[in-house]
């Protein structure tokens, strides 16, 4: 599916606020409020967007967080689905450079943490398992980084979470009915749960979709704080995610662009940074999974 010019303005919206209402979204991209709802509708069916709730990983107690780059015996492509068979596994791709797989995982504590990766390392076909432990999530579009204001959450509270997961533009009159509340107390919950920042709504759409059909994963090794040098290069426009940690390197991210001379150019720029020591890069060459409705569970 191809996006014109007005998909891609809404898109842009939906990614800062997935439940903006079709008047306000209509104004903003400069189409009728009709319009606007059967674009958005059309964009949802085929696939190309999904507007869903991410829940803060304080609220599932997903405390623990680490990168791996995983390297194979033969073909990855098993290897890598395996991978993203495991609910503390958000984010797999196949990929360029040293290793064949990049992951993701987020889990309850350091213990499950260590277990996760005991249990990819005994995958069969991995030849070996190098994770960067996360301390800190410096820039990810799809991660609360502020601590939640709302305090317990009830059953309510947590099926309203799960249904907006699935869909997070469902209307309240329908997300009512399948919670057991009025609209508008469905509404009043709703309207807490988003801006005591227990979750966000965004539109999770491919890059490619946008013209920036480019991933580059990138780590770093530093002189000096590393939380400097993290500031300074989450602040690159086409960084479009980065974390300090722990392991063989003081940060890992990546730039999400238009072309490969694009991300040539913002690998250029940070080699350029006085504190940069090493810069190793790959290609993200499929996206393999990417779902962020966690859970804690047991490995």
């Amino acid at each position: 599916m191809e996006l014109d010019q007005t998909d891609l303005a809404i898109v842009r919206e939906l990614q800062g606020d997935g439940r903006l209402t079709y008047e306000t979204l209509a104004q903003r991209v400069g189409l009728s409020r009709p319009a606007a709802r059967m674009r958005v509708q059309r964009l949802q069916e085929s696939g190309a967007v999904r507007v869903v709730a991410i829940v803060h990983p304080a609220v599932r107690a997903l405390t623990a967080s680490a990168h791996l780059a995983i390297d194979t015996h033969g073909p990855a492509g098993e290897v890598a689905r395996r991978v993203a068979e495991l609910p503390q596994a958000p984010f797999v791709t196949l990929t360029s450079g040293r290793r064949a797989i990049m992951a993701e995982l987020r889990t309850a504590g350091f213990g499950e943490l260590e277990r996760t990766i005991e249990h990819i390392r005994g995958l069969a076909g991995v030849r070996a398992v190098d994770p960067l432990v996360a301390t800190r999530h410096v820039k990810d579009p799809y991660l609360l980084t502020d601590e939640p204001t709302v305090g317990v959450l009830d059953g309510t509270d947590e099926r309203i979470l799960a249904e907006l997961e699935e869909d997070g533009r469902l209307p309240f009159a329908e997300l009512a009915g399948r919670v057991g509340l009025s609209a508008g107390a469905t509404r009043t919950r709703t309207l807490r749960l988003l801006d005591g920042g227990v979750a966000k709504v965004v539109a999770l759409v491919r890059p490619d979709m946008l013209g920036m059909g480019y991933l580059c994963g990138f780590s770093l090794r530093v002189s000096g704080r590393a939380a400097e040098v993290a500031e300074t290069v989450a602040g690159f426009a086409r960084v479009a995610f980065l974390s300090t940690c722990l392991g063989r390197a003081e940060a890992v991210g990546t730039i999400t662009a238009e072309s490969l001379d694009a991300v040539r150019a913002t690998l250029e720029e940070i080699r350029g940074l006085g504190a940069v020591r090493e810069v190793e890069s790959w290609l993200h060459l499929e996206l393999v999974k990417e779902r962020y409705d966690l859970r804690p569970h047991a490995v």
